[in-house]
Formats: structure tokens, sequence, C-alpha cells
């Protein structure tokens, strides 16, 4: 299983490069200067991603934490991060843009992201458990 955390914490240090290179230039090319959800891409994908999956693969190491209900637990982690930055992408596309949301399409898009976050602070707290068992 550490070698799949290791796997996991190097794919989403290249989605962090990706989001940020994609944050600048999107916002070159078109002028924007002014805030956007994009900015924030690059930092969820480097922290919750690869920082929290390089800890996993270390904590695996030393602790051998990973029981059966791990895989499913991970899978959860990984959907809920996922889904939340590819919500702060269609904002801070929008936003970059200069589109004008109905009250609906924010609710709806802020919705989404909220049950990603609650899939993240579900899958961390079952993490974390696990490798308090072991500790």
């Amino acid at each position: 299983m550490m070698k799949k955390y290791a796997n996991a914490a190097f794919v989403y240090a290249i989605a962090a490069m990706v989001g940020g290179v994609f944050y600048r230039e999107f916002t070159k090319i078109i002028g924007f200067t002014g805030e956007t959800a994009l900015s924030v891409v690059h930092t969820h994908y480097f922290m919750m991603g690869m920082v929290i999956f390089l800890l996993l693969a270390l904590l695996e190491k030393a602790l051998a934490f990973t029981g059966k209900s791990t895989g499913r637990i991970v899978a959860v982690y990984h959907a809920g991060l996922n889904l939340t930055c590819v919500m702060l992408l269609v904002r801070g596309i929008m936003q970059a843009l200069s589109v004008e949301m109905s009250r609906g399409l924010t609710a709806s898009i802020s919705g989404i992201a909220g049950i990603g976050h609650i899939m993240l602070g579900v899958s961390l707290v079952l993490l974390l458990n696990q490798i308090r068992k072991k500790a």
C-alpha cells in the first residue's frame, strides 16, 4: 500500500503543477487580474493531495495501519479531493471570464464543492482513526 500512496502523491504533485500553470497562463491570456478560485487549485492539490499521501506512505511504513476498509476510505478521499478541485476550476473559470452566474448555479457549484469537502473530512477522520489505533 505504501507504493500506492507514493504514486498518488506523485500524481497529485503533477496535478498541482498543472493547476498552477493553468491559473497563471489562463488569467494572463485573457487579461484577468482579480481574485479567482483558480488560485487555490494548486495549493489544494499540493497540500491535500501530495503532502497527505506522502505522510500516509511514511505512516504506512512505520505503523502498517492499512486495514481491509482502507481502500474504500482512500477512494472516497480521492473522489472528494478531485470533486472539490473540479468545482474550484469551474468557479474560477467563470470568475475569470466574468460570466454572470444565476443564484442557482452559484449554489450548485458551492453545494457540489461542499459535498467534496465533506467526503474529504469524513475520509480523513476515518484514516486518522486507523492510524491512531496502530500508534
